[in-house]
């Protein structure tokens, strides 16, 4: 589909990318959207990898990315400080952004609630009896994400604030 590639252009879904985030910021609210969702073949899994259990995987990418970005930001700050190079003000804040960013984009992303991340790991661990039960709660998903993105600030704060702590002793114990 000629999405492998880092050219920004490629992957621009018309509502998600340009106009969800124009109507959000233009009405005050702060900018949201995604990019066009990316296919996965199952058929590509190493034969000893259920269908189930490699879309998990898959899924996992993201968050896992998000976190890995998020400690080396952290890092990068800690060594700012350590050695006490003289930054400009908004590389201290792009770092600083960059922590919080990702740690509310892991934690939001893994939400069992479809199309996130998190719905994919979550069908991979639920019981097979559970299943017809799972499906019902895939059909309210859209329902559920909207609730979410209303009242569910407090929902990615929690976990969102502790996981920051943790970075914060690191960043620290470099400094």
């Amino acid at each position: 589909m000629g999405r492998l590639t880092l050219n920004p252009a490629v992957h621009i879904d018309p509502f998600g990318t340009l106009l969800l985030p124009f109507l959000l910021s233009a009405s005050g609210l702060p900018g949201f959207g995604w990019a066009k969702p990316v296919p996965v073949d199952p058929t590509r899994f190493r034969r000893d990898i259920s269908m189930g259990r490699g879309m998990a995987i898959t899924a996992s990418a993201g968050p896992l990315a998000n976190v890995a970005i998020a400690v080396l930001a952290t890092v990068a700050l800690g060594l700012v400080y350590r050695f006490q190079l003289d930054l400009p003000a908004g590389a201290r804040v792009l770092l600083t952004n960059l922590v919080f960013m990702n740690v509310s984009l892991a934690i939001f992303n893994l939400i069992p609630i479809p199309p996130l991340d998190g719905s994919r790991i979550a069908a991979w661990l639920v019981p097979y009896r559970y299943r017809d039960q799972w499906h019902a709660v895939e059909r309210l998903s859209p329902f559920l994400l909207m609730a979410i993105f209303f009242f569910g600030g407090r929902l990615i704060a929690g976990p969102s604030r502790a996981v920051i702590q943790m970075l914060n002793q690191l960043l620290n114990a470099i400094a």
